[in-house]
């Protein structure tokens, strides 16, 4: 008589752990926690903030660290070190995981991250009160899923850093949303703030300007979002999202320039 086969040993659903980043975000940080309440561990890097980002975080059940801010790489690394499981899921304070992004994150899951080391899903920026659909603004395909044991975020870039793994990268159905800008003045902030990180940057790295970057780069950026990638879809605000991220490109090479001249 044959015996009948054993079952073969069902495959072990992957924990994660989320993290974050934070500075003065009370305002936005609890809807952003709230939707990460199917993560396994929630971990929470605050940089001193002035206002309750840290006793809202532990009110939804994250384990709060404070450091120094030292670069938004060497913060996000740190965060990802504390975390409790290898398989981590990165968002912003202004982030919101879709029900969509996380029924595809689930699927991912039910069958144990077999098809890659890392994820990457589609973000979607509201902007001036609606969502982007066109122009460098989406599908912003990003990856925020990964296991640690095959790629972090690496390198010594400490603004517009990403993750990077070894092996295969697969794509999740489903949008991260993200609530970039409190207002347009938030925003010109912001742009102002990272054309300066990144000229320093550029500098260290032996990067140069030239008179050729400070007019064709950001011709360049406009014309690729707002007309090859369709960003005139969106209205005036693809128009003005396309001219505000020439300009920011503009400000890099400028201020690139005025570095690699010194003092004056």
């Amino acid at each position: 008589m044959r015996t009948a086969a054993a079952p073969a040993p069902a495959m072990s659903r992957p924990a994660i752990s989320a993290c974050v980043i934070t500075y003065n975000e009370a305002d936005r940080i609890g809807a952003c926690l709230a939707a990460l309440d199917f993560c396994d561990d929630i971990v929470l890097v605050d940089s001193g903030s002035t206002d309750a980002t840290r006793e809202l975080a532990a009110q939804h059940g994250a384990r709060v660290f404070t450091r120094v801010f030292d670069g938004y790489r060497a913060q996000k690394d740190f965060a990802v070190q504390q975390a409790r499981h290898d398989w981590i899921l990165f968002v912003d304070a202004d982030e919101r995981v879709s029900p969509a992004l996380r029924a595809s994150i689930e699927t991912a899951r039910a069958g144990g991250f077999a098809a890659a080391h890392g994820y990457r899903c589609a973000r979607a920026t509201r902007y001036l009160g609606e969502f982007l659909r066109h122009g460098n603004a989406y599908p912003d395909r990003v990856l925020r899923l990964f296991d640690r044991r095959h790629g972090g975020f690496r390198g010594a870039r400490e603004i517009h850093e990403h993750v990077e793994v070894d092996g295969a990268v697969a794509l999740l159905h489903g949008d991260l949303l993200h609530e970039a800008y409190r207002s347009l003045d938030d925003q010109l902030a912001r742009y102002e703030r990272y054309a300066r990180l990144m000229a320093e940057h550029m500098q260290h790295s032996g990067r140069r300007a030239r008179i050729a970057n400070i007019v064709l780069n950001p011709t360049w950026r406009f014309l690729r979002g707002y007309v090859l990638r369709g960003g005139f879809l969106d209205g005036w605000r693809g128009l003005f999202y396309a001219y505000l991220e020439a300009n920011y490109a503009r400000q890099k090479f400028i201020r690139l320039w005025l570095l690699q001249r010194g003092p004056r």
